[in-house]
């Protein structure tokens, strides 16, 4: 009972890639760099694989050997740094396609690893990975005559959706991909929520696996419920934490709690209005988030319990991302290091 206990929903995980790929008549692979955003990327890609998933994507080399190892032979793996240095080993041992960006990787995969399959990110006006037009067009014949097995780009702004980025990145992609016959790939959650325009062969939903916005419909994944180490009383005029930060104003109970900011729980969240959860009663966090600790105000509380939910049905990832000035992506991949983890489903 001394550390947090993040509870994962595996059964949520596959319901949000159901509920996604029912949104499209194209396949639906799935995102599971940094760890599976966190939460265990064997765990979650087996679960996954169970329901139909039959390809995944990761970040690095690295990544991949690890997904391929829970996974066994058989899904896809797909690699968005591409084949670089030294990648040559991974990528042929555990059966791991490059998604190729740059002229440099495409040569170094051809000639370390030819018939090797790989697949091309084009840049469509994101400015961080791919092969920007002219590049390509240099390119691209040879490159098709090495049949790859996916072109790709990636979306900078599909989660506001009247962005006018949206509509001029899949213009450029199109320019880029038309006419030729290889399956495409341009949406990942946001752009699979933009309508079937940008769904083409395969979507790779990530966050909105995982109970993130954009995707608005999808069901909570984690649980986040922190112990309680001590509970004092106060008077009003004394304060709790650094910096005498919060202040009393009435007689309160303060729940010291075992979580901070090496917990994932961004110390601008102590100005940011979070709550803790005794069940259905929500108590105020107050004073600064510390490095192992939390201070919350549980006055109203007719008994304090055990432990206290910070993530749960009613504060999600996104939530407690709106206090911390972040995103739900930076929530995810950062909490829940030092928990004990139990996985349902």
């Amino acid at each position: 009972m001394s550390t947090a206990k993040l509870t994962i929903n595996l059964d949520a995980l596959v319901t949000n890639w159901r509920n996604l790929d029912a949104l499209t008549g194209c396949e639906t692979a799935a995102v599971v760099k940094a760890n599976g955003y966190g939460l265990d990327a064997g765990r979650v890609g087996k679960a996954l694989a169970k329901a139909g998933a039959r390809n995944f994507f990761v970040a690095a080399a690295e990544e991949g050997g690890a997904l391929r190892r829970a996974l066994g032979p058989g899904p896809g793996i797909s690699v968005f740094s591409g084949h670089m240095e030294g990648d040559a080993k991974l990528l042929k041992d555990f059966q791991l396609t490059p998604m190729l960006n740059s002229l440099d990787q495409m040569l170094r995969h051809f000639e370390t690893l030819p018939g090797h399959p790989f697949g091309v990110q084009l840049d469509s006006g994101m400015n961080r990975l791919g092969m920007e037009h002219g590049e390509w067009a240099a390119v691209a014949e040879i490159a098709l005559g090495q049949s790859p097995v996916l072109l790709m780009s990636h979306l900078a702004c599909a989660d506001e959706p009247s962005h006018e980025m949206n509509a001029q990145q899949l213009k450029a992609f199109r320019e880029m991909t038309d006419g030729l016959e290889v399956p495409r790939s341009l949406a990942a959650t946001g752009g699979m929520l933009l309508g079937k325009d940008y769904h083409f062969d395969l979507c790779r939903p990530g966050v909105g696996l995982y109970g993130g916005l954009p995707f608005t419909d999808a069901v909570p994944v984690v649980q986040l419920d922190l112990p309680v180490i001590q509970v004092r009383d106060m008077e009003v005029g004394e304060s709790a934490g650094y910096g005498n930060a919060w202040v009393a104003r009435r007689p309160s109970r303060i729940a010291t709690v075992a979580a901070g900011y090496a917990d994932g729980l961004h110390r601008a969240m102590g100005q940011g209005g979070i709550q803790v959860y005794a069940g259905e009663t929500p108590c105020p966090v107050v004073g600064r988030v510390s490095m192992d600790l939390i201070t919350v105000d549980v006055t109203d509380l007719g008994e304090v319990p055990q432990m206290l939910a910070i993530l749960n049905e009613r504060q999600t990832v996104d939530m407690l991302a709106d206090a911390a000035g972040t995103i739900g992506y930076e929530i995810l991949t950062s909490s829940g290091h030092r928990s004990a983890r139990t996985y349902l489903g």
